[in-house]
């Protein structure tokens, strides 16, 4: 069916806010009511009376200026113009957003004038009196945030339209029939918006690429990826320079470098991992105390400067982690091979290094360029072994190093007999011998994380150990099955080393006042906070708001006390929620939820391009240099926090995805769920077997009529007076599985009595 491509016209007879747009937009231009109307298209005498009227409403009430009889222009300033950004909602409407305004405005449909969600623009706001909700209507649209979308096209004979599954896309895109390109009828397409006329619908776009047929595996995947403008794979000029690139270890390089290949070294890292970031190293000093050096890839070695190869690196800013791949902020033969720290193999590394006190006090400490050998590669799961098999087993406090022959560290035989860790571990499909100095390493290891974690804490950090729905996929990448990531005690023992160094780098420099790279992460929120309390409360929990410290102690209280329960999925996410996002920037305030004062990203430059950036700048400062450009420097720490959240909200499409893929297959089970929100359209429910969340609208609940009752976050029957409200457990079975929306709709079947 052909759609219309103009609006139809408009009955209202207040002109008011249309002078105030076509002034605003022609602010330095005088205009009487004649132009105004022809601008109007309005050439009635009634509707010229009406606009001669508001001119003089408008100049009375001193929002314009009648500079020459019947000539008015806008006012130069007024307090009724800002500038701000529109956040849509899903019903056609939106909010204005403006740091000026106590509050957000709102925009009815009929006044967004073709801005789109997240779009800069200048808003005219009226209805500010005491009592009255503030509206505004767009006079100019002044920065798209985004001019690429993707949707399904539907091809007519002369032309198409494309819309999209974003419900905060309002309007689908027209395309011409000469910017077809190759799409044709059904496909996902990628396209660009070039223009919006004024009297049309639609924008007008072009199809950029073709991505493939809907709910198709990888069609889904590219199309999440474009949708955040994010690149599926590099092109290939910069994939030839990283081919070129010289990665061989050599002498005369390995002189201007600490060398530490002597020094036992091992990484541990998720089972499937392919770049390794970050290893330990371990040694046991004379007096005493122990040198732990936290290893990180030396990138910025490779990655020069002025390079398409750093330009490609900096656009993307961060590594993608979606659901069945990654897309990696460098080329494999740099983030899998040359910067990886594998195995047996020789690398060049930026460290810190510390000396640290049995009781986990820093006492001395070194950063700088080192060459390393990494004596072993652990997954999680193998050092979590090692570390639960010995505290069932735990020898004595009695030294256990000796030196041998040729003076290098080993364990005392004498003082490990009851070591029951076996000589050979599998765990996750390896098999291999681990020496007793790396099992000793990793248990010292991991006494000294308890301590700097234990320490953290008491400091007011917020210990957010949110469990990650994953899934076991098969060669084609379908879902056969859903599990649960749990931090355990050896991603503690890595967590804790990586903030060390974090910190302490952030910490050398920041004292210095010279500009850096901070990764910094404001006060939470307090209007969420109050929300969060009178959702919590209905499960008998409460938070302290006394003072900051007693909110930090109170969320841990809160985040430990529903581990296991039904609740603790709902609660965490709503805890996060409070919290103000992460990002980076030049200007330190510190880190709210790790409890620093000075904070950083060193530890993973293989997939973040604010490491590199640290590593740079700590390399600079360390030779000696002056502090440099902070706003030049504030720039890029702006783009790298865009390209982070869009990566983390195409991560979390991907697994919507992959949930609603995995649920397709389940149409005929009945799942026990858990009320997750409540809403006047109807309620979320989480399936607490995997942690799948989908809708069942009100009007679909049978057993009663139903009404939202806000201030019980519940749903009430009108007859039996029940409620359905947050925490409640029902069963549920899939209605329907959206695969393009990635959305989920559930039949209400039963309360679980």
């Amino acid at each position: 069916m052909s759609k219309k491509l103009r609006k139809p016209e408009n009955k209202e007879k207040d002109f008011s806010n249309k002078i105030i747009k076509i002034l605003s937009q022609n602010s330095n231009k005088a205009f009487n009511y004649k132009q105004i109307a022809a601008i109007l298209e309005k050439d009635d005498t009634k509707s010229r009376n009406e606009i001669i009227r508001d001119l003089k409403i408008l100049a009375s009430q001193k929002k314009i200026t009648e500079t020459d009889p019947g000539k008015y222009l806008i006012k130069a300033i007024s307090q009724d113009y800002y500038e701000g950004t529109i956040d849509m909602t899903g019903r056609k409407t939106a909010y204005f957003v403006c740091p000026e305004l106590e509050e957000d405005v709102f925009i009815p449909t009929n006044n967004l004038n073709r801005a789109l969600d997240k779009d800069t623009v200048k808003v005219y706001v009226y209805n500010r009196r005491k009592g009255r909700r503030p509206e505004g209507e767009v006079i100019e649209v002044i920065e798209r945030k985004k001019t690429d979308f993707v949707g399904v096209i539907d091809i007519q004979k002369n032309f198409a339209f494309v819309s999209t599954a974003n419900p905060k896309m309002y309007t689908d895109i027209f395309i011409p029939k000469d910017k077809l390109g190759e799409a044709e009828q059904g496909d996902v397409v990628l396209v660009h918006i070039e223009d919006w006329p004024k009297r049309a619908d639609s924008p007008f776009g072009t199809v950029v690429k073709v991505l493939g047929k809907p709910g198709e595996h990888d069609t889904e995947i590219h199309a999440i990826l474009a949708e955040y403008g994010l690149p599926a794979e590099f092109p290939v000029e910069v994939e030839v320079f990283a081919q070129k690139i010289d990665t061989s270890i050599t002498e005369e390089e390995i002189k201007n470098r600490r060398d530490m290949r002597d020094t036992l070294t091992f990484t541990i890292d998720p089972k499937d991992a392919k770049d390794f970031d970050d290893a330990l190293s371990f040694k046991k000093l004379e007096n005493g105390h122990y040198e732990i050096g936290i290893h990180i890839a030396d990138v910025s070695y490779y990655l020069q400067e002025g390079t398409i190869l750093d330009d490609e690196a900096y656009q993307r800013a961060t590594s993608v982690y979606l659901v069945d791949r990654v897309v990696p902020m460098l080329p494999e033969v740099l983030s899998n091979f040359a910067c990886s720290l594998r195995p047996q193999e020789e690398k060049y590394t930026f460290s810190a290094i510390f000396e640290i006190t049995e009781t986990a006090q820093v006492v001395n400490q070194w950063f700088g360029r080192t060459v390393i050998f990494s004596d072993q590669r652990f997954a999680y799961e193998e050092a979590q072994y090692i570390i639960e098999t010995h505290t069932k087993n735990k020898n004595s406090d009695e030294e256990k190093w000796v030196l041998d022959e040729q003076g290098k560290q080993k364990l005392n035989p004498s003082k490990t007999k009851d070591n029951t860790i076996p000589e050979e571990i599998s765990i996750t499909g390896s098999s291999y011998k681990v020496s007793d100095e790396i099992v000793a390493a990793t248990l010292k290891m991991q006494d000294l994380a308890q301590i700097l974690r234990r320490n953290r804490m008491n400091n007011g950090a917020i210990s957010f150990d949110k469990v990650e729905v994953k899934f076991n996929l098969d060669s084609e990448g379908e879902p056969e099955g859903v599990y649960f990531k749990i931090s355990k005690d050896a991603n503690h023992l890595i967590e804790e080393f990586m903030l060390l160094a974090n910190r302490k780098v952030a910490e050398y420099i920041g004292k210095q006042k010279k500009t850096f790279i901070y990764r910094i992460h404001d006060e939470p929120n307090e209007d969420k906070l109050i929300a969060m309390q009178t959702v919590i409360a209905k499960f008998g929990y409460k938070i302290d708001f006394r003072n900051k410290g007693d909110i930090s102690k109170s969320l841990n209280n809160l985040l430990s006390d529903v581990v296991g329960k039904k609740e603790q999925n709902l609660i965490d996410t709503l805890a996060i929620r409070t919290m103000s996002k992460a990002k980076y920037s030049t200007d330190n305030i510190g880190h709210y939820g790790l409890a620093f004062d000075y904070y950083s990203h060193f530890t993973s430059p293989i997939r973040r391009y604010p490491d590199v950036m640290v590593h740079r700048l700590l390399q600079f400062y360390l030779d000696g240099g002056k502090s440099v450009d902070e706003e030049k420097y504030e720039a890029k720490c702006l783009h790298c926090s865009t390209m982070e959240g869009l990566a983390t909200n195409a991560e979390r499409d991907s697994i919507k995805y992959m949930q609603v893929k995995y649920m397709q297959n389940h149409n005929d089970q009945e799942f026990l769920g858990v009320i997750s929100g409540v809403t006047e359209w109807g309620i979320f429910v989480e399936i607490i077997e995997n942690k799948c969340e989908g809708m069942i609208r009100i009007r679909e609940i049978k057993d009663d009529y139903y009404t939202f009752d806000e201030k019980q976050y519940a749903l009430v029957g009108a007859t039996t007076k029940a409620l359905l409200q947050l925490g409640d457990e029902i069963y549920v079975k899939v209605k329907n599985a959206d695969l393009v929306k990635k959305q989920l709709d559930f039949n209400f079947i039963r309360r679980n009595e």
